[in-house]
């Protein structure tokens, strides 16, 4: 988490890092003493800060993730859900930051937290990867495969996460509840939400294949990159549950399949092939070669599902900045972007429902 585009900044309140501090001499005395607390710009949902120690160095640099402040809806930033599979994957063949602590007491600096260590990699914005030569983008994106089909492999009761979401019912308790948290959100009504609502639940398969530990939030900036090709953490799984192995696939594809000009920009309106970059065929086809698993029938439907959760998630941005609780700069133009990822998705919906007449 060393990247110059996601530097940190804005210290917290000293008594906050006080309490840290004396919190943290008998429940961690071994990462150090703090000696500075910053809050990265980038991050719409958890607040994230650089823990710096008197260790020194790389040894000395953490990160605390903490809930945000004010009034949370239910069953949202869960940060001791992100800690618990972070853990658990730790002897995994998924990349993730070492896991240090967590604290469910509320008590000591006003939210919950977890601390990791930090990982020295890139946070990446930019789906074409305007820098990057055409080798290096094709090597990225069939990485970025890499480590979704390592996820996928992954049994996750012997990874030690039994209980960590039902075995069966995925799509409808999703459906369930993003319907429930956009309503909670809502601040006007967006016409082709209302499609969406409406419309999904008789498209959707109940029997996606596959059933694995789903990251949930699965895009480029929530990967950290070493070397420029190579995955060093898969970070924010504050959405992390179980389900069908292709849900992380779909929702990838999903953000790929916004246009480049959206605050979240995806790789709409973009020749793939001219920047050496996979199409969504070839990323589907790479991921059923390396798991066995063949592309469930209703992609476009699953494709729409993904643009519905994503609005989603985005009018929560929204309705966090309008309530004074954002935690990142551009909470406003990103969570404006809801309209446009629902018209997306209805649009997406529209055409499948043409075919299948």
């Amino acid at each position: 988490m060393t990247n110059s585009q996601n530097s940190p900044e804005n210290a917290p309140d000293p008594a906050f890092l006080a309490s840290l501090t004396t919190w943290l001499k008998s429940a961690a005395p071994q990462i150090g003493v703090p000696v500075s607390l910053n809050k990265f710009s980038t991050g719409q949902s958890n607040p994230t800060y650089r823990l710096q120690t008197d260790l020194g160095t790389m040894d000395g640099r953490f990160v605390l993730r903490t809930q945000p402040a004010g009034l949370l809806l239910k069953s949202a930033h869960a940060v001791e859900r992100e800690y618990r599979v972070m853990k658990a994957l730790a002897t995994s063949p998924v990349p993730v930051p070492d896991m240090i602590i967590a604290c469910d007491a509320p008590d000591v600096v006003g939210m919950k937290f977890f601390i990791m260590r930090e990982v020295d990699g890139e946070t990446l914005f930019d789906p074409a990867l305007a820098s990057y030569s055409v080798d290096d983008r094709r090597a990225l994106f069939y990485a970025k495969i890499e480590v979704l089909a390592a996820l996928a492999a992954i049994d996750p009761v012997a990874q030690g996460l039994e209980g960590f979401g039902k075995p069966t019912g995925y799509i409808d308790r999703q459906f369930a509840t993003w319907t429930r948290q956009y309503r909670a959100s809502e601040t006007e009504t967006i016409a082709a939400m209302e499609f969406l609502i409406t419309e999904l639940p008789a498209c959707l398969d109940r029997e996606i294949p596959g059933f694995c530990i789903i990251h949930g939030d699965f895009r480029l900036d929530n990967l950290l990159i070493r070397n420029r090709t190579e995955v060093a953490a898969l970070i924010d799984w504050e959405l992390s549950t179980l389900g069908p192995a292709f849900i992380d696939l779909s929702y990838w594809c999903a953000m790929l399949r916004m246009e480049s000009s959206w605050p979240i920009g995806g790789l709409g309106g973009i020749n793939r092939a001219s920047l050496g970059i996979p199409d969504e065929a070839q990323l589907v086809s790479a991921f059923c070669a390396k798991t066995g698993l063949d592309r469930p029938a209703n992609w476009e439907a699953l494709i729409a599902f993904q643009c519905f959760r994503f609005a989603s998630i985005l009018q929560g941005v929204l309705k966090r900045h309008l309530d004074g609780n954002a935690s990142a700069d551009n909470a406003a133009s990103v969570g404006g972007q809801a309209r446009l990822v629902a018209m997306l998705g209805a649009d997406i919906l529209s055409r499948y429902l043409r075919k299948t007449i």
